[in-house]
């Protein structure tokens, strides 16, 4: 039986998919004592990258559905990191969040505000996090968004 979290996704119309293994030598979690620390989740949807560039050929309503789908791949990795139990999520902590941009794009918190209220949307009061929002010139296979968390867990 589903949890109260990941009820709330179902309600949502999200099932979190199985957590992607790391593309190189290195883990896609750190779980030290309550934190989990998740790797840069990159935008995918139904296994294909979201690629573009914010500023050029992506606006800011696609930017930030490609930052939700970020969140979404953060809390599969917290599930497998609580063994399969998402209820074990306390809060989140902290989201950093790379967007794939032009010199003169500015609207980075625009873009990872799409990750930032899905998060509280699923989660309530335990999706409320610290966040920083930054530009990067380019991102891994041209995706238009990367996201990475910490998370508290019980």
């Amino acid at each position: 039986m589903s949890g109260r979290f990941e009820t709330r996704l179902a309600e949502m119309g999200v099932t979190l998919p199985e957590a992607p293994a790391p593309a190189a030598n290195y883990v896609p979690y750190v779980v030290s004592g309550d934190l989990v620390f998740v790797s840069g989740q990159i935008a995918m949807q139904n296994g294909t990258f979201l690629t573009g560039k914010l500023g050029a050929d992506m606006d800011v309503d696609a930017g930030a559905a490609a930052a939700r789908t970020c969140a979404i791949g953060l809390l599969a990795q917290v599930k497998a990191a609580c063994g399969g139990d998402l209820d074990r999520l306390q809060r989140v902590v902290k989201l950093t969040g790379f967007v794939n941009s032009t010199p003169e794009f500015g609207d980075q918190p625009k873009v990872i505000n799409g990750a930032s209220d899905f998060l509280v949307e699923a989660l309530g009061d335990a999706g409320r996090h610290s966040r920083s929002a930054v530009s990067a010139a380019s991102l891994p296979f041209g995706v238009a968004v990367e996201i990475e968390g910490i998370f508290e867990i019980r």
